[in-house]
Protein backbone atom coordinates (compact mmCIF):
# COMPACT_ATOMS: atom_id res chain seq x y z
CA UNK A 1 0.00 0.00 0.00
CA UNK A 2 1.34 3.50 -0.81
CA UNK A 3 2.59 5.29 2.27
CA UNK A 4 1.16 8.56 3.51
CA UNK A 5 3.97 10.98 2.67
CA UNK A 6 3.60 14.09 4.77
CA UNK A 7 6.04 16.68 6.04
CA UNK A 8 5.26 15.65 9.62
CA UNK A 9 6.88 12.26 8.96
CA UNK A 10 10.22 13.96 8.21
CA UNK A 11 12.80 14.62 10.98
CA UNK A 12 11.91 17.83 12.79
CA UNK A 13 15.50 19.05 12.51
CA UNK A 14 15.38 18.71 8.71
CA UNK A 15 12.09 20.61 8.51
CA UNK A 16 13.37 23.38 10.77
CA UNK A 17 16.57 23.78 8.76
CA UNK A 18 14.60 24.13 5.52
CA UNK A 19 12.20 26.64 7.10
CA UNK A 20 15.18 28.70 8.23
CA UNK A 21 16.45 28.80 4.65
CA UNK A 22 13.02 29.95 3.47
CA UNK A 23 13.08 32.73 6.07
CA UNK A 24 16.41 34.18 4.91
CA UNK A 25 16.41 37.68 3.35
CA UNK A 26 15.84 37.84 -0.39
CA UNK A 27 19.39 38.87 -1.32
CA UNK A 28 20.91 36.01 0.68
CA UNK A 29 18.50 33.51 -0.89
CA UNK A 30 19.55 34.66 -4.36
CA UNK A 31 23.23 34.10 -3.49
CA UNK A 32 22.34 30.69 -2.05
CA UNK A 33 20.53 29.80 -5.29
CA UNK A 34 23.50 30.95 -7.37
CA UNK A 35 25.79 28.69 -5.34
CA UNK A 36 23.51 25.66 -5.75
CA UNK A 37 23.06 26.27 -9.48
CA UNK A 38 26.83 26.58 -10.04
CA UNK A 39 27.56 23.47 -7.98
CA UNK A 40 25.12 21.48 -10.09
CA UNK A 41 26.56 22.81 -13.34
CA UNK A 42 30.11 21.89 -12.31
CA UNK A 43 29.13 18.47 -10.97
CA UNK A 44 27.33 17.62 -14.20
CA UNK A 45 30.17 19.10 -16.29
CA UNK A 46 27.82 21.48 -18.06
CA UNK A 47 25.55 18.75 -19.45
CA UNK A 48 22.42 20.56 -18.33
CA UNK A 49 19.30 22.26 -19.64
CA UNK A 50 16.55 24.39 -18.16
CA UNK A 51 12.97 23.12 -18.30
CA UNK A 52 10.91 26.14 -19.36
CA UNK A 53 7.19 26.77 -18.99
CA UNK A 54 5.60 29.80 -17.33
CA UNK A 55 6.97 32.92 -15.62
CA UNK A 56 8.88 31.10 -12.85
CA UNK A 57 10.92 28.96 -15.22
CA UNK A 58 11.38 31.81 -17.71
CA UNK A 59 12.92 33.71 -14.79
CA UNK A 60 15.02 30.64 -13.94
CA UNK A 61 16.43 30.45 -17.47
CA UNK A 62 17.46 34.12 -17.38
CA UNK A 63 18.94 33.61 -13.90
CA UNK A 64 21.01 30.63 -15.08
CA UNK A 65 22.23 32.40 -18.20
CA UNK A 66 23.34 35.40 -16.15
CA UNK A 67 24.94 33.68 -13.15
CA UNK A 68 25.96 30.20 -14.40
CA UNK A 69 26.45 30.07 -18.19
CA UNK A 70 24.94 32.02 -21.10
CA UNK A 71 24.96 28.82 -23.15
CA UNK A 72 22.43 26.83 -21.08
CA UNK A 73 19.63 25.76 -23.44
CA UNK A 74 15.96 25.96 -22.60
CA UNK A 75 13.77 22.95 -23.27
CA UNK A 76 10.01 23.33 -23.53
CA UNK A 77 6.86 21.60 -24.64
CA UNK A 78 5.57 24.99 -25.63
CA UNK A 79 2.42 23.78 -27.36
CA UNK A 80 0.87 23.06 -23.96
CA UNK A 81 1.24 26.64 -22.78
CA UNK A 82 -0.87 29.74 -23.25
CA UNK A 83 -0.39 31.56 -26.57
CA UNK A 84 1.29 34.54 -24.88
CA UNK A 85 3.79 32.24 -23.14
CA UNK A 86 4.63 30.59 -26.47
CA UNK A 87 5.46 34.01 -27.89
CA UNK A 88 8.02 34.60 -25.12
CA UNK A 89 9.55 31.16 -25.62
CA UNK A 90 10.30 31.99 -29.25
CA UNK A 91 12.03 35.19 -28.17
CA UNK A 92 14.35 33.60 -25.58
CA UNK A 93 16.74 31.99 -28.06
CA UNK A 94 18.64 28.68 -27.78
CA UNK A 95 15.40 26.83 -27.10
CA UNK A 96 14.54 23.20 -27.86
CA UNK A 97 10.85 22.67 -28.64
CA UNK A 98 9.63 19.16 -27.83
CA UNK A 99 6.30 17.64 -28.77
CA UNK A 100 3.97 15.82 -26.33
CA UNK A 101 3.61 12.08 -26.92
CA UNK A 102 -0.16 12.34 -26.72
CA UNK A 103 -2.36 15.31 -27.47
CA UNK A 104 -4.61 16.92 -24.86
CA UNK A 105 -7.64 15.43 -26.59
CA UNK A 106 -6.08 11.94 -26.66
CA UNK A 107 -5.27 12.04 -22.96
CA UNK A 108 -8.80 13.03 -21.98
CA UNK A 109 -10.40 10.44 -24.23
CA UNK A 110 -8.06 7.61 -23.24
CA UNK A 111 -7.55 8.28 -19.53
CA UNK A 112 -9.88 10.97 -18.24
CA UNK A 113 -9.97 14.56 -16.99
CA UNK A 114 -7.21 16.07 -14.82
CA UNK A 115 -9.29 17.50 -12.02
CA UNK A 116 -9.04 18.35 -8.28
CA UNK A 117 -5.32 17.46 -7.80
CA UNK A 118 -2.77 14.96 -9.06
CA UNK A 119 -2.86 12.88 -5.88
CA UNK A 120 -6.65 12.87 -5.62
CA UNK A 121 -7.13 12.18 -9.34
CA UNK A 122 -4.89 9.11 -8.98
CA UNK A 123 -7.06 7.83 -6.12
CA UNK A 124 -10.27 8.53 -8.01
CA UNK A 125 -8.89 6.51 -10.92
CA UNK A 126 -8.65 3.55 -8.53
CA UNK A 127 -12.27 4.12 -7.45
CA UNK A 128 -13.35 4.14 -11.10
CA UNK A 129 -11.66 0.79 -11.85
CA UNK A 130 -14.20 -2.04 -11.56
CA UNK A 131 -13.04 -5.16 -9.66
CA UNK A 132 -9.63 -3.64 -8.93
CA UNK A 133 -6.99 -5.84 -7.32
CA UNK A 134 -6.12 -2.96 -4.98
CA UNK A 135 -9.04 -3.57 -2.61
CA UNK A 136 -7.00 -2.80 0.53
CA UNK A 137 -5.90 0.52 -0.89
CA UNK A 138 -9.41 1.31 -2.13
CA UNK A 139 -10.74 0.63 1.36
CA UNK A 140 -8.15 3.07 2.73
CA UNK A 141 -9.18 5.69 0.15
CA UNK A 142 -12.83 5.29 1.16
CA UNK A 143 -12.36 5.05 4.94
CA UNK A 144 -8.83 6.00 5.93
CA UNK A 145 -8.39 2.61 7.62
CA UNK A 146 -5.23 0.96 6.30
CA UNK A 147 -5.68 -2.60 7.61
CA UNK A 148 -2.97 -5.07 8.59
CA UNK A 149 -0.50 -3.87 5.95
CA UNK A 150 -0.76 -0.39 7.41
CA UNK A 151 -0.60 -1.66 11.01
CA UNK A 152 -4.33 -0.90 11.39
CA UNK A 153 -3.64 2.82 11.51
CA UNK A 154 -6.04 5.50 10.32
CA UNK A 155 -4.80 8.01 7.73
CA UNK A 156 -6.75 11.06 6.69
CA UNK A 157 -3.94 11.71 4.21
CA UNK A 158 -4.78 8.58 2.21
CA UNK A 159 -8.54 8.91 2.65
CA UNK A 160 -10.32 11.10 0.11
CA UNK A 161 -12.42 13.94 1.53
CA UNK A 162 -16.09 13.00 1.93
CA UNK A 163 -17.16 15.30 -0.90
CA UNK A 164 -15.09 13.42 -3.46
CA UNK A 165 -15.99 10.00 -2.07
CA UNK A 166 -19.66 10.84 -2.52
CA UNK A 167 -19.11 12.04 -6.08
CA UNK A 168 -16.78 9.28 -7.27
CA UNK A 169 -17.02 6.28 -4.93
CA UNK A 170 -20.14 4.63 -6.34
CA UNK A 171 -18.42 1.46 -7.59
CA UNK A 172 -17.18 0.74 -4.08
CA UNK A 173 -20.09 2.02 -2.02
CA UNK A 174 -19.96 -1.21 0.02
CA UNK A 175 -16.87 0.20 1.77
CA UNK A 176 -18.97 3.16 2.93
CA UNK A 177 -22.57 2.00 3.44
CA UNK A 178 -23.16 5.16 5.49
CA UNK A 179 -22.87 7.28 2.32
CA UNK A 180 -24.84 7.38 -0.90
CA UNK A 181 -21.99 7.54 -3.43
CA UNK A 182 -22.31 8.30 -7.12
CA UNK A 183 -20.65 6.91 -10.20
CA UNK A 184 -19.38 9.91 -12.17
CA UNK A 185 -20.33 10.01 -15.89
CA UNK A 186 -16.70 10.73 -16.84
CA UNK A 187 -13.24 9.37 -16.10
CA UNK A 188 -10.63 11.12 -13.96
CA UNK A 189 -6.88 10.64 -14.28
CA UNK A 190 -3.54 12.26 -13.47
CA UNK A 191 -1.72 10.75 -16.46
CA UNK A 192 -1.80 13.88 -18.62
CA UNK A 193 1.49 15.27 -17.29
CA UNK A 194 3.25 11.95 -17.83
CA UNK A 195 2.39 11.65 -21.53
CA UNK A 196 2.50 15.32 -22.42
CA UNK A 197 5.41 16.63 -20.33
CA UNK A 198 7.29 14.23 -18.09
CA UNK A 199 8.11 11.38 -20.49
CA UNK A 200 9.05 13.58 -23.49
CA UNK A 201 11.37 15.61 -21.23
CA UNK A 202 12.84 12.51 -19.57
CA UNK A 203 13.49 10.86 -22.92
CA UNK A 204 15.16 14.02 -24.22
CA UNK A 205 17.40 14.09 -21.16
CA UNK A 206 18.40 10.43 -21.50
CA UNK A 207 18.96 10.62 -25.26
CA UNK A 208 21.21 13.66 -24.93
CA UNK A 209 22.91 12.74 -21.66
CA UNK A 210 21.67 15.91 -19.98
CA UNK A 211 19.93 16.73 -16.69
CA UNK A 212 17.48 19.52 -15.89
CA UNK A 213 17.20 22.65 -13.86
CA UNK A 214 13.58 23.12 -12.76
CA UNK A 215 11.77 26.19 -11.41
CA UNK A 216 10.01 24.40 -8.54
CA UNK A 217 9.48 26.03 -5.13
CA UNK A 218 8.56 24.30 -1.87
CA UNK A 219 6.24 27.21 -1.05
CA UNK A 220 3.85 25.87 -3.71
CA UNK A 221 2.98 23.10 -1.25
CA UNK A 222 1.80 19.54 -1.87
CA UNK A 223 4.14 16.88 -3.22
CA UNK A 224 6.55 19.57 -4.43
CA UNK A 225 7.08 20.82 -0.90
CA UNK A 226 7.65 17.31 0.39
CA UNK A 227 10.12 16.38 -2.35
CA UNK A 228 12.13 19.60 -2.09
CA UNK A 229 12.29 19.55 1.70
CA UNK A 230 13.41 15.93 1.62
CA UNK A 231 15.93 16.11 -1.24
CA UNK A 232 17.02 19.74 -1.26
CA UNK A 233 17.89 22.01 -4.18
CA UNK A 234 20.27 19.60 -5.90
CA UNK A 235 19.42 15.91 -6.05
CA UNK A 236 21.61 13.19 -7.52
CA UNK A 237 19.65 9.93 -7.51
CA UNK A 238 19.89 6.61 -9.30
CA UNK A 239 16.92 7.39 -11.52
CA UNK A 240 16.46 11.14 -11.10
CA UNK A 241 19.04 13.92 -11.11
CA UNK A 242 17.83 17.51 -11.06
CA UNK A 243 18.45 20.97 -9.67
CA UNK A 244 15.80 23.31 -8.25
CA UNK A 245 17.76 26.45 -7.29
CA UNK A 246 14.56 28.25 -6.27
CA UNK A 247 13.45 25.52 -3.85
CA UNK A 248 13.62 27.85 -0.82
CA UNK A 249 12.02 30.84 -2.62
CA UNK A 250 8.65 32.26 -1.71
CA UNK A 251 6.32 33.83 -4.26
CA UNK A 252 7.58 37.33 -3.42
CA UNK A 253 11.17 36.23 -4.06
CA UNK A 254 10.50 34.92 -7.55
CA UNK A 255 8.54 38.04 -8.54
CA UNK A 256 11.31 40.31 -7.22
CA UNK A 257 13.91 38.29 -9.10
CA UNK A 258 11.85 38.55 -12.29
CA UNK A 259 11.89 42.34 -11.86
CA UNK A 260 15.62 42.43 -11.10
CA UNK A 261 16.42 40.33 -14.18
CA UNK A 262 13.91 42.24 -16.33
CA UNK A 263 12.40 38.91 -17.29
CA UNK A 264 9.75 39.12 -20.03
CA UNK A 265 6.30 38.66 -18.52
CA UNK A 266 3.81 36.87 -20.79
CA UNK A 267 0.60 38.82 -21.34
CA UNK A 268 -1.50 36.20 -19.54
CA UNK A 269 0.12 37.31 -16.26
CA UNK A 270 -0.46 40.99 -16.90
CA UNK A 271 2.22 43.04 -15.15
CA UNK A 272 4.16 42.62 -11.92
CA UNK A 273 3.02 45.43 -9.59
CA UNK A 274 3.67 46.37 -5.99
CA UNK A 275 0.69 47.01 -3.73
CA UNK A 276 0.75 49.82 -1.12
CA UNK A 277 1.81 47.33 1.56
CA UNK A 278 4.82 46.33 -0.52
CA UNK A 279 3.45 42.98 -1.72
CA UNK A 280 4.25 42.02 -5.30
CA UNK A 281 1.66 40.37 -7.53
CA UNK A 282 0.79 39.89 -11.17
CA UNK A 283 -2.23 41.86 -12.32
CA UNK A 284 -3.83 38.94 -14.19
CA UNK A 285 -3.14 35.22 -13.75
CA UNK A 286 -1.05 34.32 -10.70
CA UNK A 287 -0.27 30.83 -11.99
CA UNK A 288 -0.63 29.21 -15.38
CA UNK A 289 -0.38 25.76 -16.87
CA UNK A 290 -1.83 23.63 -19.61
CA UNK A 291 -4.96 25.32 -20.95
CA UNK A 292 -7.13 22.25 -20.30
CA UNK A 293 -5.77 21.44 -16.81
CA UNK A 294 -8.35 21.33 -14.04
CA UNK A 295 -6.10 20.64 -11.07
CA UNK A 296 -7.03 23.09 -8.31
CA UNK A 297 -9.88 24.70 -10.27
CA UNK A 298 -12.34 23.98 -7.42
CA UNK A 299 -10.49 26.32 -5.05
CA UNK A 300 -9.81 29.19 -7.46
CA UNK A 301 -11.80 32.41 -7.04
CA UNK A 302 -13.44 33.81 -10.12
CA UNK A 303 -12.29 34.78 -12.60
CA UNK A 304 -10.66 31.36 -12.59
CA UNK A 305 -8.40 29.94 -15.33
CA UNK A 306 -11.24 28.96 -17.65
CA UNK A 307 -12.79 32.41 -17.27
CA UNK A 308 -9.48 33.94 -18.31
CA UNK A 309 -9.22 31.52 -21.23
CA UNK A 310 -12.65 32.71 -22.31
CA UNK A 311 -11.32 36.28 -22.39
CA UNK A 312 -8.07 35.52 -24.21
CA UNK A 313 -9.13 32.75 -26.57
CA UNK A 314 -12.89 32.31 -26.82
CA UNK A 315 -12.62 29.69 -29.57
CA UNK A 316 -10.38 27.44 -27.47
CA UNK A 317 -12.53 28.01 -24.37
CA UNK A 318 -15.64 26.92 -26.25
CA UNK A 319 -13.85 23.85 -27.59
CA UNK A 320 -12.81 22.63 -24.13
CA UNK A 321 -15.93 23.59 -22.22
CA UNK A 322 -18.49 22.43 -24.76
CA UNK A 323 -17.00 20.09 -27.35
CA UNK A 324 -14.65 18.27 -24.95
CA UNK A 325 -17.09 18.26 -22.05
CA UNK A 326 -15.19 20.28 -19.46
CA UNK A 327 -18.38 22.24 -18.74
CA UNK A 328 -20.16 19.09 -17.58
CA UNK A 329 -17.18 18.14 -15.43
CA UNK A 330 -17.17 21.56 -13.76
CA UNK A 331 -20.91 21.34 -13.19
CA UNK A 332 -20.47 17.93 -11.56
CA UNK A 333 -17.81 19.10 -9.08
CA UNK A 334 -19.65 22.36 -8.34
CA UNK A 335 -17.51 24.93 -10.18
CA UNK A 336 -19.36 27.77 -11.93
CA UNK A 337 -18.18 28.57 -15.44
CA UNK A 338 -20.96 29.66 -17.81
CA UNK A 339 -22.51 32.37 -15.66
CA UNK A 340 -20.97 35.81 -16.09
CA UNK A 341 -18.80 37.07 -13.25
CA UNK A 342 -18.24 40.68 -12.16
CA UNK A 343 -14.86 41.97 -11.09
CA UNK A 344 -14.76 43.46 -7.52
CA UNK A 345 -14.28 47.12 -8.64
CA UNK A 346 -17.35 46.80 -10.85
CA UNK A 347 -19.29 45.27 -7.96
CA UNK A 348 -18.41 48.26 -5.79
CA UNK A 349 -19.50 50.62 -8.55
CA UNK A 350 -22.91 48.93 -8.70
CA UNK A 351 -23.49 49.86 -5.05
CA UNK A 352 -22.19 53.40 -5.37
Amino acid sequence: MPKANTVKHMPQEQIQKFRELQDMPYRIKVQYAIGKARDFYETMEGKVFCSVGGLDSITLLMFLRKYVSPDIPGVTISSLEDRTIRIIHKQLGNMVFLKPYKSKVQVIREYGYPVISKAKARKIEYLQTPDSEKQTFIHAIMTGDMGAQGKFQHSNKIKLPEKWIQLFGGLYNDHRPDLLCKVAPFKVSDRCCYWMKEKPADDFAKTNGMVPYMGLMASEGGQRELGLMKNGCNYYGKKVTRSCPFAIFMRQDILQLALDLEAPVPEIYGEIVRDPDGTLRTTKAQRTGCTMCGFGIHIEPRPHRFDRLRETNYKEWRFWLYEMGWGKVLDYIGVAWETEYIEPPEQLALFG
